[in-house]
Order: structure tokens, then C-alpha cells, then sequence
């Protein structure tokens, strides 16, 4: 029996996941948990580019100072006030199941476009490692400690929470960024993308723009989207033929 010199396919190629997200939005903090679970058991997720997009749920409400959360839904959605207690009792204990400690009675409501472009500083400053946790520091900030994310001074000192200045970015130089607009092109941009992709809900997750699975899915439901994008982007490569066994009997 003669044997073939194997051959190999060419480097692996690294697959984006692109999340559109909204730093108010409960389900997509939880989406957040699940899929970081389905990508650390991901057998090739050092080869995942994980890019979070700008998504706003509620683009009017105005900027400045936030309001009760509780209040602002009920009027958005002309409910009872009892009835979105309720409703986020019920997210708030399905968050617990991921660690999560929702205070919903704390949490304020505020226009997030800021911190979103917040976040795609992160990005430039250290990237992704920086926005996971900027994303996570402004998510328990709102979430879990009622943290007004409106008020001035606000994102600043969530960005020094988040390590900032480990990349030369002090209190100062965030400040001006976000006095002047910085990363405000690149949210919009993400907006008009969402739309064009017809996003209405989020989180919202999009592997090399072909597979795509909206809401907090389970972390089984994330592997299979990250494994579908990579044997995409990754097909088998056969190495070419030799002598096999066919029946068992070589």
C-alpha cells in the first residue's frame, strides 16, 4: 500500500460576526451573555472578529438627564404602569439565569446615541477587547445600578471604568471626542445599514452578512450560526485520492 503526501488547506479564514445592539435594550445585554458562552466553546473562535453595531430602539427620546424607565415605556407603549412592572419582572428573572441583576426600578431612560459612539471609540482606542468592556460597563451601569447615562460626565466616567486610559485615552481626551462628535458618522452609518437590512429588533447577529439569527437565542442556536459561517468560509478541502477501505476488508 502506497501513501499519499497529505495536503492541507490554506490558513483559516477569520469570519466576522457583526451585532446590531442597543445599550437599553434588556435582551440584548442577555443575547450578549448567551453568545459570549456559545463562542468560548467555539472550537475556532480565535478566528471570530466579533463587531458590534449601533442600533436605537428609541431614537426621540430627547438627550440630557433620563427619565424612570418604568414611566417612559408605559408611555411609549400606552400601558399600564402595572403591566410593565410585569413585564420586567419576567425579563429581570430570566436575566438572573445569566448572571445578570436587573433593577428595573433604578434603571432611567436616555437617548443612547452617545453611547454608542462611545463605543466605536472603544473600538478605535483598543479594540474589541476595549468595547466588550465598555459594553459591559455601560450594560450594569444602566441595567443593574441605575446609573443616569444621560446626565454630563456620565460616559466619561464609564470609559475610565472601562480602562480608557490604558490606551492613552485620559478623562480629557474623551471629553473632547465626545464634545466633538467623534464616531458620530459611524453610528449612523450603522443605523442606515440596519435599515437597509431590514433589522427591526434587536440584538440582531450577522455572520459575514450571509447567516443571520435575531433575538437572545440559547448559546446552542449561536453555535450553529458561528459553525454555519465558518464551514462557509471555511469549506473541506479533500486531499487527493487514494487507496481506501470500502467494505472493511483492506
Amino acid at each position: 500500500m502506497t501513501l499519499d503526501t497529505p495536503t492541507f488547506a490554506a490558513p483559516p479564514r477569520t469570519v466576522t460576526v457583526e451585532v446590531w445592539s442597543d445599550v437599553a435594550c434588556p435582551w440584548c445585554y442577555v443575547g450578549k451573555r448567551r453568545f459570549a458562552a456559545a463562542l468560548r466553546r467555539f472550537a475556532h473562535r480565535d478566528h471570530v472578529d466579533v463587531v458590534w453595531r449601533s442600533y436605537q430602539l428609541s431614537p426621540e427620546t430627547p438627550a440630557g438627564p433620563g427619565r424612570p424607565e418604568i414611566d417612559a415605556l408605559a408611555e411609549l407603549k400606552g400601558l399600564p404602569r402595572d403591566h410593565v412592572e410585569q413585564m420586567f419582572a419576567q425579563v429581570a428573572a430570566l436575566g438572573a439565569a445569566e448572571g445578570l441583576r436587573f433593577d428595573f426600578a433604578r434603571t432611567l431612560a436616555f437617548n443612547t446615541f452617545d453611547a454608542h459612539r462611545l463605543l466605536h471609540l472603544a473600538r478605535a482606542a483598543g479594540g474589541p477587547a476595549l468595547v466588550d468592556t465598555t459594553m459591559e460597563a455601560l450594560f450594569s451601569a444602566h441595567f443593574e445600578q441605575g446609573v443616569d447615562l444621560g446626565a454630563d460626565g456620565a460616559l466619561v466616567a464609564i470609559a475610565a471604568r472601562a480602562g480608557f486610559a490604558a490606551h492613552g485615552w485620559d478623562d480629557a481626551r474623551v471629553a473632547d471626542a465626545l464634545a466633538t462628535g467623534d464616531g458620530g458618522d459611524t453610528v449612523r452609518d450603522d443605523l442606515a445599514t440596519a435599515a437597509s437590512l431590514g433589522v427591526t429588533g434587536v440584538p440582531f447577529f450577522v455572520v459575514d452578512r450571509r447567516y443571520a439569527v435575531s433575538g437572545a437565542q440559547p448559546p446552542e442556536v449561536f453555535a450553529q450560526l458561528l459553525e454555519a459561517g465558518w464551514r462557509e468560509a471555511n469549506p473541506l478541502v479533500p486531499a487527493p485520492a487514494g487507496e481506501v477501505c470500502t467494505d472493511g476488508s483492506c
